[in-house]
Order: C-alpha cells, then sequence, then structure tokens
C-alpha cells in the first residue's frame, strides 16, 4: 500500500483537501488542504531534515535537494503505520548544487535586463532522497508553511537531538506560496511531483524516459537528457569505433534495462551484437558482481557497456581487479562517468584505466568559483547548511547562531561532535585557498543543470511578468499583465514551454516539451602519476553528432591504438560473409569470392560480379581487363604445330626435288607425272595452309584460311582421284574393246578433270565467303579470366559445304582406290591411295565431334591437328614406297620390274 494510501484511509477528513491540490480553487481552500496534508504527514512519516535556505522576493521558487543520503533502516512489519527516522550523511555535491541555486537567483536579481523590478526568492529543503519527505517539503512550499513538525511529539528522537534541531531551525519566514519547485532528484520523486502538484517541477536530474510523455506529466520540465539519449550516444561510439561483439553489464531496474533496450535498438542492423547481458540488483550485489566478473573473463568481448550506479561499479571492478582481468575496455553511463569516488580509488586504477564515457554536459559559470570560495559562516548567520559544512571540513563551530523565533543573537549551545565538543572557531578560517571538491568548478555538470533550471524558470517568469503597455492607461492592461505575489502556475506553464533565451554562458536554451536537446560530454579515465585516474574531456554528442578527438584518448591497453572487440574478425577484400547457423549475425565465417567475382571492401557481405570483359584477380579484389587468348607462335602449342607444318612442307619439297631428279625413271612416269607433282604442290599448300590459323585472328586471316584448307585439299584429293581413275582406265583398257578408254581420259583430260573438280570448291568458297565469311571474335561466354579470340563461323552451311565437298571427293576416290587395289602390278599405286584414304577419312570423321567440343583456341588447333595429320597420311603412304625405292632400291626401278605380274 502507498504512502498515499495511507493518507486517504488513515485520515479521511484529509482527502477533499488534497484533492484540491489538482484543482485551481481558491489560494484559500488550497493552502487549508495542504496544511492539513503536511500535519497528517509530519504525525505519521516523522521529521525530514529541517535543513534548508530561504530568502523572500516578489516571486519565490522551490528547491528540493538530497542533501543528506545515509537512511536510517526501516522495518515494514505491517501493523502499524511506517515511521522514518531522520537519515545523516551530509553530501557536498548536493550542497554544491544548493549554493548554483542560490548564486543564479543573486546573480538574476543583480540583472536589469531580466526581470526588472521583481526580486525572485527561494525556499530550499532537503529531501533526504525520500519521496515522502520530498512530497512533504513540496507540499509545504505550496501552502506557503514552514516544513517544521512539532519535534517534541516523537519519542524516538532524543531531547538532545530535538533541542538541538529546534536551536538550528531554519526561520522560513516567507508564507507566499511558490508557483515553480526545481526538483526533485530522482525520476520517481518527479513521477510524484508532477501527478499531485500543481506547480511546475524542473527537475535537474531525473532521467528517465516515461517523464518526457506530456499527457501524463504536463507540468514537469528536466534540464537534463532522458536516459534514451546516453544510450543512443553510446550506440553511436560502438558504431564509430567499429565494436560489434560488446558485453553489457546493467541494473536491474528500469534504468538498466531500458537503457541497454534503446542500445540494441540503436544499433539494429548496423553490424553491432551484445555477446551477453549481466544484471546486477543492490540487494545481491556481491553474488551478481563475481557472475558478472566470470562471465566478462569468459567472453571474447573486449569492450564492455556497463548501464549501473558507482557503487555498483565499484563493487564489479573490485572483482574484476581480484581476478586480474585488466584487458577490457569499459563504456561508461553518465550514472559512474564522473564518479570521484572511482577515480580517486587506487584499488581501480589498473582496472578502471581507459574508460570511455558519457556525461552529463559541463560548461563553466562565470563568477561561482568567486562566490563559494566568498562563503562564511559570518556573512550568512542564518545558513544552517554553511554552519554544518563549516563544521564537517573544519571541525570547529562558527559560534553564533540565531534562532527561527529569537529576534536577538545568542551563543550556540556546543556542538557534540564524536562524543565530544567542537571548538569555536578563531575565525581565520577561509575557503579561498582551500583545495576541496566544493570549490572546484572545473566540472560543472548537474550543479549547471540546477543553474539552467533557474534561468529557465525566471526567463518564464519574465516573459510572463512582462507588459508591453505597463504605463498605457487602457482598462484592459489588467487583463495582459500578472502580478509577481499572484503568479497562476497554468499562465507561467504556458511561457516555459515557449522559453527560448541564451544563457550566459552563450549557449540557447529552449525546451523540447519537457526535454532540452540532448548533448553530453565524452569523457576519458586517464593515469595520473600519483595511480589514481584522472577526468580528461574528448569530445561532444549533440544530438546525432559525435565530435570526437580520438587521438586523445588512452585505452585499457595503455595505447593510442582502438581496441578490437569483435565476434569474427571482419572478412578482407577478396572474402564475403557467411553467416553460421545458429549464431548472431556477428559471428560468420569468411568465404572466398568465386572465379569472376570480386569484394573490394573489408566485410564484404555479397560479392560482386565482373563485367563481361573483365575478370576477378587472383586475390579477388578487383576486376581488370581479360587478356586475348588466341593461337599464337609463342606459345608452346603454336610453335609446335608451326615445327610440325614446316616439316611436313620442308618434306614435301625433299620429295618433289627427288621426283623432279628421278623424273626420267619408271617410278616417276608411272601414273602421270604431272598429276604427282600437281599432287606434291597441292599437299606442301595443305602444309603451309595450317599457318594461317595461328596467330592473331583478323578479318583477312579468317577469310584465307578457309579458303585456302578447303581449296588445297580439294585439289590434292582430285589429283589422288583422277591418278586413281587412270589406274583402273589403264587396266581395263587392256580387254578387247576397251582400247579407245584410256584415249579418253589422257593427260589434257586428266589436267581438266583435276581443274573442273576444283572450280567447284573455289565456286563454294567464294560464294561463302562474300556473303558470311568468318569473322574474328571475342568469346566471352568461357568462365575463365582469358576472352578467347577467333574466327566465328557466322555461315554453318558455307563450312559444312566445303568439308562435306572434300568429304564426298575422298569417299568416290576410296571406292575407286578400294576397287582397283588388286589389280595385278608389281607396284599397284591403287593400294597405296586406299590406305592414304583411310588415314584421310579416319582423320576427318573424327575431326567433326573434336572440333566443337574443343574450347576457345583448341577449336583451331583440332583443325590443323586434322590438316596436318591428312597431310601427313596422304604423303607418307603415297610418296614413302616411292621414294624408298627410288633412293634405296633403284634395282626395282625399272620398267620390267614394274610391268611383271
Amino acid at each position: 500500500m502507498s504512502w498515499l494510501s495511507w493518507l486517504l484511509i488513515v485520515r479521511p477528513s484529509s482527502a477533499p483537501s488534497l484533492l484540491l491540490v489538482g484543482m485551481l480553487g481558491s489560494q484559500l481552500g488550497l493552502r487549508v488542504g495542504l496544511q492539513v496534508v503536511q500535519t497528517v504527514m509530519c504525525s505519521q512519516w516523522g521529521t525530514p531534515s529541517s535543513q534548508g535556505l530561504s530568502q523572500d522576493g516578489d516571486v519565490v521558487i522551490g528547491g528540493l535537494f538530497s542533501l543528506n543520503h545515509q537512511h536510517s533502516a526501516l522495518n515494514h512489519d505491517y501493523t502499524t503505520l511506517p515511521h522514518y527516522k531522520p537519515c545523516t550523511g551530509f553530501a557536498l555535491s548536493p550542497l554544491k548544487y544548493i549554493y548554483a541555486m542560490v548564486f543564479a537567483v543573486e546573480e538574476i536579481n543583480l540583472n536589469t535586463a531580466l526581470l526588472p523590478g521583481v526580486r525572485l526568492g527561494y525556499r530550499i529543503f532537503d529531501s533526504c532522497a525520500r519521496h515522502p519527505w520530498a512530497t512533504q517539503g513540496a507540499l509545504s512550499m505550496i501552502a506557503g508553511e514552514s516544513t517544521s513538525c512539532n519535534l517534541t511529539a516523537h519519542g524516538s528522537i532524543s531531547d538532545v537531538y530535538a533541542e538541538e534541531m529546534r536551536v538550528r531551525r531554519v526561520p522560513l519566514s516567507s508564507s507566499q506560496p511558490v508557483p515553480l519547485v526545481i526538483g526533485g532528484a530522482s525520476s520517481q520523486t518527479g513521477k510524484i511531483l508532477s501527478k499531485i502538484l500543481e506547480p511546475i517541477s524542473i527537475s535537474y536530474l531525473a532521467t528517465c524516459p516515461c517523464l518526457s510523455d506530456r499527457r501524463k506529466y504536463p507540468n514537469f520540465f528536466r534540464t537534463i537528457p532522458s536516459d534514451i539519449y546516453q544510450a543512443r550516444a553510446m550506440a553511436q561510439l560502438a558504431i564509430h569505433f567499429h565494436w560489434t561483439w560488446i558485453g553489457a553489464v546493467v541494473a536491474n531496474n528500469d534504468y538498466g534495462h531500458l537503457a541497454i533496450q534503446v542500445f540494441q535498438e540503436e544499433v539494429k542492423g548496423k553490424g553491432v551484437c551484445v555477446a551477453f547481458i549481466e544484471s546486477i540488483n543492490r540487494e545481491t550485489i556481491v553474488r551478481d558482481a563475481r557472475q558478472a566478473a566470470l562471465t566478462i573473463q569468459a567472453s571474447r568481448a573486449k569492450v564492455i557497456l556497463i548501464f549501473c550506479w558507482y557503487t555498483d561499479v565499484e563493487q564489479l571492478f573490485l572483482e574484476l581487479a581480484r581476478r586480474n582481468i585488466t584487458d577490457r575496455q569499459y563504456l561508461a553511463s553518465e550514472a559512474w562517468s564522473t564518479s570521484n569516488d572511482l577515480l580517486q580509488n587506487v584499488a581501480l586504477s589498473k582496472v578502471a584505466s581507459g574508460v570511455v564515457g558519457v556525461a552529463v554536459h559541463s560548461s563553466a559559470i562565470s563568477g561561482f568559483e568567486s562566490f563559494l570560495r566568498g562563503l562564511h559562516p559570518s556573512h550568512r548567520p542564518h545558513d544552517e547548511l554553511l554552519r554544518q559544512f563549516w563544521e564537517q571540513e573544519f571541525g570547529c563551530s562558527p559560534g553564533v547562531t540565531q534562532s527561527d523565533n529569537q529576534s536577538n543573537i545568542s551563543t550556540s549551545p556546543p556542538r557534540l561532535h564524536h562524543k565530544g565538543y567542537l571548538p569555536p572557531c578563531i575565525g581565520t578560517e577561509s575557503l579561498e585557498g582551500l583545495q576541496h571538491v566544493f570549490t572546484d568548478t572545473s566540472q560543472l555538470r548537474i550543479t549547471y543543470n540546477v543553474y539552467l533550471a533557474v534561468y529557465a524558470a525566471a526567463h518564464a517568469l519574465h516573459r510572463l511578468l512582462s507588459c508591453p503597455d505597463r504605463d498605457s492607461p487602457s482598462k484592459n492592461n489588467a487583463s495582459t499583465c500578472s502580478s509577481p505575489h499572484n503568479v497562476s502556475p497554468l499562465e507561467l506553464l504556458k511561457h516555459l514551454n515557449n522559453v527560448n533565451f541564451t544563457t550566459p554562458q552563450g549557449e540557447r536554451f529552449y525546451f523540447q516539451g519537457a526535454d532540452i536537446p540532448a548533448k553530453y560530454d565524452l569523457v576519458n579515465w586517464q593515469k595520473t602519476p600519483e595511480g589514481s585516474l584522472k577526468l580528461v574531456l574528448l569530445g561532444q554528442v549533440d544530438g546525432f553528432d559525435l565530435h570526437l578527438n580520438q587521438s586523445a584518448i588512452q585505452w585499457s591497453t595503455g595505447s593510442n591504438q582502438v581496441p578490437i572487440s569483435v565476434c569474427t574478425k571482419s572478412c578482407p577484400p577478396g572474402t564475403r560473409k557467411a553467416r553460421r547457423k545458429g549464431e548472431p549475425v556477428c559471428c560468420f565465417d569468411c568465404i572466398p569470392c568465386g572465379d569472376g567475382e570480386f569484394s573490394n571492401k573489408t566485410g564484404s557481405l555479397h560479392c560482386e560480379q565482373c563485367p563481361l570483359e573483365f575478370w576477378s584477380n587472383d586475390k579477388r579484389t578487383a576486376c581488370i581487363p581479360r587478356e586475348l587468348d588466341f593461337l599464337s607462335f609463342n606459345e608452346t602449342l603454336g610453335i609446335t604445330l608451326t615445327t610440325v607444318a614446316v616439316c611436313g612442307a620442308v618434306v614435301t619439297t625433299a620429295v618433289f626435288v627427288v621426283f623432279l631428279c628421278y623424273s626420267h625413271t619408271p617410278m616417276v612416269r608411272a601414273n602421270n607425272s604431272e598429276l604427282s607433282f600437281l599432287l606434291l604442290v597441292s599437299l606442301k599448300l595443305c602444309f603451309l595452309c595450317s599457318l594461317v590459323f595461328i596467330g592473331r585472328p583478323s578479318v583477312w586471316s579468317c577469310r584465307f584460311q578457309q579458303a585456302a584448307f578447303g581449296i588445297s585439299f580439294v585439289l590434292c584429293v582430285s589429283c589422288l582421284q583422277v591418278k586413281t581413275i587412270v589406274v583402273l582406265a589403264a587396266f581395263r583398257s587392256a580387254r578387247p574393246g576397251a582400247e579407245a578408254l584410256i584415249r579418253w581420259f589422257g593427260p589434257s583430260q586428266q589436267r581438266g578433270s583435276v581443274c573442273l573438280l576444283t572450280c567447284v570448291q573455289i565456286i563454294i568458297c567464294a560464294t561463302w565467303l562474300s556473303h558470311s565469311p568468318p569473322e574474328p571474335q571475342r568469346d566471352l561466354g568461357f568462365k575463365g579470366s582469358k576472352v578467347t579470340l577467333e574466327c566465328a563461323m557466322t555461315s554453318v552451311v558455307g563450312f559444312a559445304l566445303v568439308l562435306g565437298y572434300i568429304g564426298l571427293l575422298a569417299c568416290i576416290c576410296l571406292i575407286l582406290a578400294f576397287l582397283a587395289r588388286k589389280l595385278p602390278d608389281n607396284f599397284n599405286e591403287a593400294k597405296l591411295i586406299t590406305f592414304s584414304m583411310l588415314i584421310f577419312c579416319a582423320v576427318w570423321v573424327a575431326f567433326v565431334p573434336a572440333y566443337v567440343s574443343s574450347p576457345g583456341k583448341y577449336t583451331v588447333a583440332v583443325e590443323i591437328f586434322a590438316i596436318l595429320a591428312s597431310s601427313y597420311g596422304l604423303l607418307f603412304c603415297i610418296f614413302a614406297p616411292k621414294c624408298f625405292i627410288i633412293l634405296l632400291r633403284p634395282e626395282r626401278n625399272t620398267k620390267k620390274h614394274l610391268m611383271a605380274k
């Protein structure tokens, strides 16, 4: 059951008055109701700290600060209402916040341009970090009454303490209600104040994103960014430094869970993964810190994100130090990134060195340091806060104080201090030369937020109280101006929403709903010679703009090299990412790009295909122009084929010379020596035409090679065919009645037949080459690093006719030679022709499938091989036996021997 429910149940008579808080009723009813509520709270919750400050003014603004932070134990037995005892633990940081508010008010009162003619006052209370006491203090300020309760009514407080509190009670004489409160110091307090109070609250420390909802909290403002923005800022750092594998330790509350949720949403789709999330509870801090340390030690993540309060971080770092885990880089949230307790703890320096954190934006406040150093109890005799600070720092009592209810100045009773009495101060104590946290204004973060909150309130009041026609006698003047002594919170709310001004520091200030534009400092923890750590400013995060001096960072490794925190190292150029099944996207394998693909960036998701005329290099990092590939004279295959062709031409020439030298012998003169010489010439042309196929294809070479090949072989086969016919005719003429056969097929007819058969091939080639000749073409279809330059057959029909005609003549010649193979003769040339034509036909029958299936330049090589093989077959089968007889068996080179049966 909440404290408000207890209030309504136990004191139902106060409920109507409490409801008046949210209404726009009369000020009298509001104050009466608030006084009733205050009385109930004092009687049930005990006495809050009576410490505070006040200053009268035309307009008074309130302030709630958690000056004391050490709570007494509270047992909830649920049989009696809870009773809070006074808390202790005087904190210096909130004290500095309080005097920042005081300084801002005094500075505004001296400013003739801001709120001219209006004196600003304040009422400041210590909420002791308790929501009920913060509410009681706020209600008291709204009602215009002192927060003092009847201390003697509570037996739980000793008489000495009660008397001391009575003497130290701050005389808050002002009864004017406040329209605006600077506070509270937590998000929960901010929710309570916004829900149950009519006046406006401007918080300097509440960061819960929920408070940005204007429908739920229309009268809430703050001068500190929402936690959403710091999570986004830390996500920007992770993306900037390419940390893709990050661990997280978060507080087990809304602060930690929301922060890591926003962080994950911000890095989604940007290659950053969270390796683990460890939660820390305040109640089980030792156990949770040990578990988090074990997880950090076992993880490959080198960068750890921490969204916790500084006390939780201290316990975690102590556990990490015990395990000597010093090679991790930590990202700090603003909750602990500037903690002096951690920075000054030498035991944590090895672990915490190099921390990079997001901190609340700091700005200098001109004159504030001089103001702090000039504080002295003698100048502020009613300042109980300054008195307590003086006693704590100098160990002496300032000597005199003034009671709230006495007009005379009396000497204060002796002060208790560690079961003894504080001696009186001698008067030489001063803050002028003191090096102290309280007087240090180098890092004014939350302090600056308090300063901004006061100025925001002042500018809103200035807009509300400004009367453009104050001197005009118009009757409507009263409707356009508000009285400083009767400021309406609703009217002030309208002006606060539209506030827009430039601070004395030259920064522009305005509200975006409940928030201000997000702005953070980036800080780095660096080692000092003394062993402790110091805070170094690295840059700023302004909205989504990251301004960072990366060279000034000292990382956890002690060097300026950015630490690497990845599940898998980025894939180098030439490879692509391949996700591992069942693992986060940050864990992957690197697969080399395939042939014809490339990737020129680190961490490529895909390999790109090279353009058609390009191919990937050996490392698959770029595309280079493909090499032109053709059968050249410089390569091994080209040299081999050229050598074989030239040798064939040389051998043919040698045979021609032998035949020419022995042209008078019967072996040469048999079967028409002219045809033999013509056959040798055609064979030489066959050998030489193969050379046309070697080399870079051109328009003329593509046309000439096929014509030369077709005509040379037709001439050769024609000669063999005519020689076979001559053999048949010679033997047939020996039969009765066939004497005239040889006369009709004499030498002239033989030459004519050869010319006629050859002319047919010439006509076919001429028709083919004139209509659709072969053209040099780049073959890009072959998957390789080279582009094949070849003579493309634009007309397959023409090439088929050339080969078909050669095949037809070869088949006829083979048939005729086969029929004449058994004719009686010692040297029957028909047998030689039969063997040569068998080889010829076998070669060209095998050529067709080999030619079709061969890739690139090997197609040309197959055709050259077929030409050379068939040419060598004809040369050796026909002329080798004859040369053997002519050169080695001259006794057989006689007419008698040749004609013998």
